[in-house]
């Protein structure tokens, strides 16, 4: 067993609860109590091993290891001033619903070299963390959700990543898009390790577009262009959730809590995210990560845009609305579908921390081509594009599950985050009644696709052509008691069919005729997606600790 894990560094030390015996090894730090059958209790699900055999805590979940002043402590026994320098190991400690704190225990000794042995060993341990940030790039909206971004960052975060001497350089936002403008412009983005965002969703989105658009540009590639192959960002995008909704925070780390957040971003967590890029005809419109959605969830954003003034609670009032005017539209939906080995939406196989299928996406992901923003020929020549026509309540595509408080599930539950596909989701003309019970599907546990009149299907790039927007020929107007006037030609521009607008993250789209590609894995999150509840379960015996070998965040 030593074998396997060599020892770095042992020691006999004190802490408050006596004697213990600390051991350092290339993965993990373990401490057990001498003469004492003492167990911790707490609440919550902790990060480390708890059994009377000892503790143990992962080296790559260790926040920081920082000199204690025993004079600190008003309450030190005597066995503590008889061992006067210490140091604490501060490191995560797992709770329920996918939260985590930051913990910490002191270890005292007797002598000053002992004690900065300890802290120098541990420290060049964390020093083999390649992944973790540095210095990071930290915008905060000052407006979102309660308008407490500013107050929760000083608070809540910034402690954090002093603890974890992370740098950073803070940016407070003043108006809509001025942290997409400054990434794009201003930024010196080579002296960080990756950009945070304090906010909600709409946050996030221009930090996405602000790097993925500086990205682009850099390397050359041309977005107007619906088949450029676009550059993946070097820089990984934080989420510190303070937003309304904080939908991508929930659907990738499990949980909407600031301190959670700001822990993975230390311990430098690695988490791949597909792109949607949105067009119209040969024009760059959005990026989308979570939800496209036209009919009800286009008309719900955009009657709640005249309600702005009742806060979130207008998405409720417009979707009341939306749901009694109950319109449909027509229209053509064209999709390349995923290759077979991708899975299917109702597969069951929900997207959790070290995901096969994303890992496997990882590993098999080609090379960009020669030049920059051009599709290999191979990929153009081998599509096939499937057709549907017909009249629908809702045409939805997302990329993730878009799980969320309200939704646990989500959209579409076995949604990937980085396997390069979104699932399209085709909700047909229904009754009232009928779309209802979907609706409803979306908050409990029930298969949400088990109906007639709804169809997914899991896609790589997809079109959208509304009827009104159509090129009929002569021959087809007449068919429906159609005469044009003033026109000498065999085709004509349908206009009389009513449109829907496209909701896009949570912003509306100018044109109802889209065409969207998905980008695989174009950014990366400090995320490690949503651990199973085994995941985050303690170590049931020390021995399975020492048998398992390092657990490592994904690269």
């Amino acid at each position: 067993m030593d074998h396997q894990h060599p020892k770095l560094l042992s020691s006999q030390l004190f802490h408050n609860h006596g004697q213990v015996d600390v051991t350092l090894f290339c993965d993990f730090l373990k401490w057990k109590d001498i003469g004492s059958n003492r167990s911790n209790r707490g609440s919550g699900i902790s990060s480390i091993s708890q059994t009377a055999r000892g503790h143990a805590v992962q080296v790559c979940e260790i926040v920081a290891v920082h000199r204690t002043h025993v004079s600190d402590q008003t309450k030190a026994t005597k066995h503590l001033q008889q061992n006067p320098y210490a140091f604490t190991v501060f490191y995560v400690r797992r709770m329920t619903q996918h939260q985590w704190r930051c913990s910490d225990i002191t270890f005292h000794c007797a002598h000053q070299e002992l004690c900065e042995q300890w802290i120098q060993a541990v420290n060049d341990q964390l020093s083999l963390q390649t992944n973790r940030p540095k210095s990071l790039l930290v915008y905060i909206n000052p407006y979102g959700g309660k308008k407490q971004g500013m107050q929760l960052y000083d608070q809540k975060v910034a402690p954090l990543f002093s603890r974890a001497c992370i740098s950073t350089d803070v940016i407070v936002t003043e108006r809509a898009n001025h942290a997409r403008d400054h990434l794009k412009s201003e930024a010196n983005l080579d002296k960080y390790d990756g950009v945070v965002c304090v906010g909600g969703d709409g946050m996030f989105s221009e930090i996405l577009h602000g790097l993925v658009s500086k990205t682009q540009t850099d390397h050359g590639v041309d977005p107007n262009q619906p088949n450029a192959n676009l550059v993946p960002c070097s820089l990984r995008i934080g989420i510190i959730p303070a937003g309304s909704t904080d939908c991508i925070c929930f659907a990738t780390v499990g949980t909407n809590d600031p301190v959670t957040s700001a822990l993975h971003i230390i311990i430098g967590d690695c988490q791949p995210m597909d792109v949607c890029s949105v067009h119209h005809n040969n024009t760059f419109l959005r990026y989308s990560v979570s939800l496209l959605g036209y009919g009800f969830y286009g008309d719900v954003l955009n009657d709640s845009e005249t309600k702005r003034w009742l806060g979130p609670a207008r998405y409720d009032l417009s979707g009341v609305k939306t749901f009694l005017t109950h319109n449909y539209y027509e229209g053509t939906v064209s999709f390349v579908p995923a290759e077979d080995d991708g899975g299917n939406p109702r597969d069951k196989e929900q997207c959790r921390a070290g995901c096969h299928v994303c890992q496997r996406k990882t590993s098999l992901k080609a090379p960009l081509s020669d030049v920059p923003g051009e599709k290999e020929a191979c990929d153009t020549g081998s599509e096939t594009w499937t057709e549907i026509r017909g009249k629908f309540i809702a045409i939805n595509a997302a990329t993730m599950s878009c799980a969320s408080p309200r939704s646990p599930k989500g959209l579409s539950p076995s949604a990937h985050l980085a396997d390069g596909t979104a699932d399209l989701i085709l909700v047909r003309k229904c009754s009232r009644l009928d779309f209802f019970k979907h609706l409803l599907r979306h908050t409990n546990k029930d298969d949400q696709f088990d109906h007639s009149f709804v169809e997914v299907h899991r896609v790589r790039k997809f079109r959208f052509q509304p009827r009104y927007q159509e090129t009929m020929s002569l021959e087809d107007l007449k068919k429906l008691g159609l005469s044009p006037v003033g026109s000498r030609t065999s085709t004509y521009q349908y206009n009389s069919y009513a449109c829907s607008h496209w909701t896009c993250d949570g912003e509306i789209l100018p044109h109802a005729a889209i065409q969207v590609s998905v980008q695989c894995q174009l950014i990366t999150l400090f995320a490690r997606g949503i651990e199973e509840e085994q995941q985050c379960a303690p170590f049931q015996d020390q021995t399975l600790l020492l048998e398992a070998g390092p657990h490592q965040s994904v690269d």
